[in-house]
């Protein structure tokens, strides 16, 4: 029952955070971040935000800073959105799973573009 229960929250906060960083924070280093999952403690007494960014490597660590130092205003407007009697300690994670598959989807598209040249080779022989 608590494993659904955690489950349920995390989707919760997922729409909450992710409406939050469009709509309230107003920092500019906060780039293009999408909140791509929140695991919740069985406890439900913590909560890991997992952020991708958009953009190169320093635009990430600038919104990752950022957010950190945002959680504490993110967690006390979940408290005020969501009636919960306790409200999870907010720590935002870098979730690098959206670079690493536009990564291998470039690497494949490479071969592909290769194997499609090599091709052209044979037939002109």
């Amino acid at each position: 029952m608590a494993k659904h229960r955690a489950s349920r929250l995390g989707e919760t906060l997922k729409e909450e955070i992710s409406q939050m960083i469009r709509e309230d924070l107003k920092d500019p280093r906060i780039g293009f971040v999408t909140v791509t999952s929140v695991e919740v403690a069985d406890d439900l007494g913590h909560a890991k935000v997992f952020i991708s960014v958009l953009g190169d490597e320093q635009k990430s660590k600038d919104s990752m800073e950022a957010l950190k130092r945002a959680s504490g205003f993110v967690r006390s407007e979940i408290g005020k959105r969501i009636r919960l009697r306790h409200v999870p300690e907010i720590v935002f994670k870098y979730d690098s799973s959206i670079q690493h598959g536009a990564h291998i989807a470039e690497l494949l598209r490479e071969v592909h573009t290769e194997e499609a040249g090599d091709e052209d080779d044979s037939h002109d022989e």
